[in-house]
């Protein structure tokens, strides 16, 4: 079975524009994502899905430049470009997450890669996303090419066709679904990155843990940064999520 990682990628963002070639501790926020997926054992090959946008072309350049493969497609209809680089690169499995998550944990996205391998039988879909438990941030969804290509047919709103995933997990006597939750809520926690405030606040994260562990710096590393340093919270706690 093999296990491929697709990560969404584009230089385009209505709030903070080239968010994923930002710089953070002397690497783009792209390198983070890559370096920290690199850490999770059951990912057999990560690929960067972009668009066919003259403007992505710098998305490709760093794909090149960091080792990883790269597919190109729909701006829009992410949800056909997900499927299409699946398809091209023979995924049996597929783990979703977004480059905006330069904190993505390696240690919570291979549990739940693992927990969904050995509940594939049981689960069309795992993941941390809906009944949430984890920071945002550390988002990691699993599901087989068979769901992601039911998904691809199926799907018809320009919602379900952006965000990827909303059919499978709107579906629930369709596909099983299983969400996998930390023993701590930690859901009210802002680690992705989309605006200047988020950006502040993994720049100052990234700053006080990366000298120290480089990216092998996990959740609760963050968790007691945030104890020792409660004005973190304040940094970013007034953005709101944008709505699916």
């Amino acid at each position: 079975m093999k296990v491929v990682c697709i990560m969404q990628a584009r230089t385009g963002s209505t709030r903070l524009p080239g968010k994923v070639l930002k710089i953070i501790c002397g690497k783009t926020v792209l390198e983070h994502d890559i370096d920290r997926l690199k850490r999770v054992k059951n990912i057999d090959e990560i690929i960067i899905a972009t668009t066919t946008h003259e403007k992505d072309d710098v998305i490709v350049e760093e794909a090149n430049r960091l080792g990883v493969k790269h597919y190109r497609g729909s701006e829009n209809d992410v949800l056909s470009r997900y499927y299409y680089a699946a398809k091209e690169n023979v995924a049996d499995i597929i783990v979703r997450v977004t480059s905006d998550c330069p904190l993505i944990d390696s240690e919570v996205t291979e549990k739940i890669i693992q927990y969904y391998v050995d509940n594939k039988n049981k689960y069309d879909y795992v993941s941390n996303t809906i009944n949430r438990t984890y920071p945002r941030g550390l988002d990691t969804e699993a599901f087989s090419f068979n769901v992601l290509e039911k998904a691809f047919n199926e799907a018809v709103s320009s919602r379900d066709r952006e965000h990827v995933t909303p059919y499978i997990w709107d579906n629930p006597t369709v596909f099983s679904l299983f969400q996998y939750k930390n023993d701590i809520d930690y859901s009210n926690l802002r680690w992705t990155l989309d605006t200047t405030e988020d950006y502040e606040l993994i720049n100052r994260i990234y700053s006080s843990l990366y000298p120290l562990k480089g990216n092998e710096f996990n959740m609760n590393d963050i968790i007691e940064l945030y104890n020792a340093f409660p004005v973190l919270r304040e940094i970013n706690k007034n953005i709101e999520q944008k709505k699916v």
